[in-house]
């Protein structure tokens, strides 16, 4: 027998298990098993048994052939010699079933008209429905009076069985039922609810083809014979539809709307609200029929059970779409709903409300529903879109808050219809409301930077050739579509082209036309740059330098007869330095946390302060500055963090310090550094502050000398001295004698990746197959336990110090495996590249293939080495 299946429940606060019976089993095996249907001594427990494997088989889609039905079926009628009740009604499904042929019918019909006339009502009515299933019009006129004696039979159970199969055969055999319209309207008038449902329905049915006879049934019901929940609201229904094929379409002169409207004043929840939907669904419903309508909703949007609220929102969101101001005084109440927990009901109530709402109210829903898009499915997310679209179609000089709110769900996860939605709607937009044509073009533009879908990029590439010419300035359009030439797919790549070509071709474009017949000259052979000689070096190499930095360099070159060289161009993003800045204690806490920011490189403020020192002054050409490092505590009375300045044969490290104590002047500031730890290190100069006052920031240095072509590395430890001075308040003086104090700081370590400058390259395959094959080494590594795949990438990124690039730093949740590629230049401006395969298993063991190569074959061993010892 199959093994069940444990399944944990998601919610389970217990963490119980439950078992699927089902799980694995195969039709041979149950058909075996069927065989205890022959036992003398019947098992009735394991009967019931097989035959639910066999019904749930037959569900699932699992075909019996011929002959397996044909044993199947004459094994289950054997069953009828058990009197178990539960087996009994096992046995009727089952036969129900296998819908047995017309020569098999016959052995069986005999069993089930004994039951039919049982004094066990279950066994009749459901014999009743069997029958009505398997048996042909020849069958059907012997067992007539039976079945009509059944529809007015005292047991609603017997009645309701009755009625429902006279609904089936009326598919079947029509004229025979037909023949029952006396019964049945008997049965219209019982007590039981259910018994009175069905035969309404099935009344209904018999007389559906016949408009007058609908319009006297519907007539004489109205008068309050019903009293069924369900029964009315198919009346309802009826009443409904009588009142749309009369084609009167003014509320005085609608038949039967006095019914509608007394439905909405029932006991029952269920009846209000049908009656409710079918009034706001009538053809030229007035404001003045809608009232009473609204008026219950209103009171269910506040109801404790969800369904209430859902099927109320539900329908007013309909109403909003025609009627939009007679749902207005609903908007309070479904505000609330907002944040329900039930997300259909809040999405609805969200769409309802930017139906009804105002323009001033714009503003106020935006920001209700910046929180609420992320807690909602995508098809949910697709009918805010939609909805948001009407509303600034509606309200156009609001069109630059929605616009905004698009934008920015367009950046965030979606699947492909929810973003092809947004891109729909904001073109829409674009269209009809022409203030938005920049700020939609330019959101569009910023979304196919990072767009993940074909179809969506050359869609919006498309459209940006149609419109982007007719803007103001289409030049700021040109870098959005040339990044998609070099760096999409065929594809998009060829959307971008003919985009470009109709700029060139609309807009008198000196950007646009000189960059075309550069690379036409290029390609045709009839030009070179530079010393560029290769067509395929220039147009795919890779740029050394950040764009950023190329654009600032270039903004501060002043026109000389020496060309621009653009090896003076910084190779890492620059930051701020804090030697500027005030250090206030609003900082990371911890142990030498390093100040958030990319790391920076050779900043022109740091280079011109270590020039001016002349200590420092044949120390070489700087490589590199540090970002930051905080060796204090927040909050306390001195502040400092320093930056390690990395020369080929030197470090300097720069204390920027700040004092936080108004009453006090400190002199004659140094850092004592202890560099111990450090054999490689050797202190070879130190410039002391000469004076402090509070809140100035000042710095102090200490001079390290390392051998050259050396990756040293150690742990420093920090103590802050200095001479301090009281300060009198009043007069702002400093007092003239001090005391020697000192300030315990933070360890500083020198890493290895101090010693590599975050360089990324445009291109990353191009520029891997551009390094010489023979500079390559290769070598795999055991990376231990990790939580996951992302902290092992992490990790590794911060040992090696360098640029993650094409975004593989971002790892997919729940992945097995990945591969991140950087890239950097090593000291001695040696080109680094490093493809790094990684691999987790069920266990949580991390390995990883660490492949590299450089101008120089010596540094790739050099990485491996420091990945080694990391």
């Amino acid at each position: 027998m199959a093994q069940p299946l444990v399944v944990k429940k998601d919610d389970d606060l217990d963490e119980e298990e439950y078992y699927s019976p089902f799980l694995g089993i195969e039709k041979g095996a149950v058909l075996q098993e069927a065989r205890v249907f022959h036992d003398p001594q019947l098992d009735a427990r394991r009967c019931c048994q097989v035959i639910t494997k066999l019904l749930y088989l037959l569900n699932q889609g699992d075909t019996f052939t011929k002959v397996e039905a044909t044993e199947v079926f004459f094994a289950t009628t054997k069953l009828f010699q058990s009197k178990d009740a539960g087996l009994r009604r096992m046995v009727y499904l089952m036969i129900k079933e296998l819908s047995p042929s017309a020569d098999e019918v016959i052995i069986v019909t005999s069993s089930l008209m004994k039951d039919m006339n049982s004094k066990t009502d279950m066994y009749r009515a459901n014999a009743i429905r069997v029958l009505c299933r398997i048996i042909d019009s020849t069958l059907l006129t012997q067992i007539e009076r039976y079945l009509k004696q059944a529809i007015v039979d005292k047991n609603p159970v017997v009645a309701s069985a009755a009625l429902v199969s006279g609904i089936y055969l009326l598919q079947t055999s029509p004229e025979v039922v037909k023949r029952w319209s006396n019964e049945v309207q008997e049965a219209v008038q019982s007590r039981a609810a259910l018994v009175q449902f069905h035969a309404l329905a099935l009344l209904h049915q018999i007389r559906q083809n016949d408009r007058l006879a609908v319009s006297k049934l519907v007539t004489s019901l109205t008068r309050g014979s019903v009293r069924s929940p369900l029964a009315q609201c198919l009346l309802i229904r009826y009443t409904s539809q009588v009142i749309r094929e009369s084609g009167v379409n003014q509320g005085g002169d609608r038949p039967f709307f006095d019914f509608l409207e007394s439905c909405l004043r029932n006991k029952a929840e269920m009846v209000i609200l049908e009656a409710a939907r079918a009034i706001t669904e009538l053809n030229g419903v007035t404001s003045r029929e809608l009232t009473p309508a609204i008026t219950v909703l209103q009171l269910f949007l506040s109801s404790s059970k969800p369904v209430l609220r859902f099927a109320a929102v539900r329908t007013l969101n309909k109403v909003a779409s025609t009627h939009p101001l007679a749902v207005t005084n609903c908007n309070i109440d479904m505000e609330s709903l907002i944040s329900d927990q039930n997300r259909s009901i809040a999405t609805l109530a969200i769409t309802t409300l930017l139906k009804t709402g105002n323009e001033s109210s714009v503003d106020r829903l935006m920001k209700q529903m910046t929180n609420f898009m992320s807690d909602i499915a995508d098809e949910f997310k697709i009918v805010v879109v939609e909805a948001i679209r009407s509303l600034c179609l509606k309200f156009p000089l609001k069109y630059r808050s929605l616009m905004n709110f698009l934008s920015n769900i367009l950046r965030e996860e979606g699947g492909f219809e929810y973003k092809k939605a947004i891109v729909d709607s904001i073109i829409i937009l674009i269209r009809d409301i022409p203030d938005a044509k920049e700020s939609g073009l330019f959101h569009l533009c910023e979304f196919i930077e990072d767009c993940e879908f074909t179809y969506l990029s050359t869609q919006i590439l498309h459209f940006l050739g149609n419109e982007g010419p007719k803007t103001s300035d289409p030049s700021k359009y040109i870098r959005y579509i040339y990044n998609r030439v070099i760096l999409e797919n065929a594809t998009v790549r060829a959307s971008a082209v003919s985009t470009l070509a109709k700029f060139g071709a609309l807009v008198d474009s000196l950007k646009v036309r000189d960059r075309a017949t550069l690379y036409l000259k290029l390609l045709g052979g009839e030009a070179t740059v530079g010393e560029t000689k290769d067509v395929n070096e220039f147009l795919f190499g890779s740029l050394d330098v950040p764009l950023v930095n190329l654009e600032t360099s270039l903004r501060n070159y002043e026109p000389s007869d020496a060309p621009f060289d653009i090896s003076s161009v910084p190779k890492e993003t620059k930051s701020q330095p804090l030697a500027e800045k005030k250090s206030t204690g609003k900082k990371p806490t911890g142990p030498a946390s390093a100040v958030s920011g990319p790391v920076s490189t050779v900043d022109a403020s740091y280079e011109k302060l270590l020039s001016s020192i002349p200590e420092f002054a044949d120390f070489g050409k700087l490589f590199k500055s540090s970002t930051p490092v905080e060796l204090t505590e927040a909050e306390t009375e001195y502040s400092v963090n320093v930056v390690k300045h990395i020369y080929d044969g030197h470090v300097v490290l720069q204390y920027n310090c700040t004092n936080t104590i108004p009453e006090q002047l400190l002199e004659q500031v140094v850092v004592f550094v202890d560099a111990s730890e450090a054999d490689e290190f050797l202190e070879v100069a130190s410039k002391p502050l000469e004076s402090l006052p509070y809140d100035s920031p000042g710095q102090t240095f200490v001079a390290f000398e390392k051998p050259e072509g050396v990756i040293a590395t150690g742990k420093f430890s920090n103590i802050l001295k200095f001479i301090v001075k009281e300060v009198d308040p009043s007069t702002g003086e400093a007092e003239d004698d001090g005391v020697e104090d000192e300030y315990q700081l933070e360890d500083l370590e020198i890493v290895s990746a101090d010693y590599m400058l975050k360089v990324g390259v445009s291109n990353f395959r191009n520029a891997w197959e551009s390094m010489d094959p023979e500079s390559e080494r290769v070598d795999e590594y055991g990376l231990g336990v990790r939580e996951g795949l992302a902290e092992a990438v992490s990790a590794v990124i911060g040992i090696l110090g360098m640029q993650p690039c094409e975004g593989t730093d971002a790892v997919p949740s729940n992945s097995r495996s990945h591969t991140c590629l950087l890239s950097g230049v090593f000291i001695g401006n040696v080109k680094v590249l490093v493809r790094l395969s990684f691999g987790i298993t069920s266990s949580k063991e991390v390995a990883m293939k660490l492949a590299v190569r450089s101008d120089d074959p010596e540094i790739s061993d050099k990485i491996h080495e420091i990945v080694a010892n990391g």
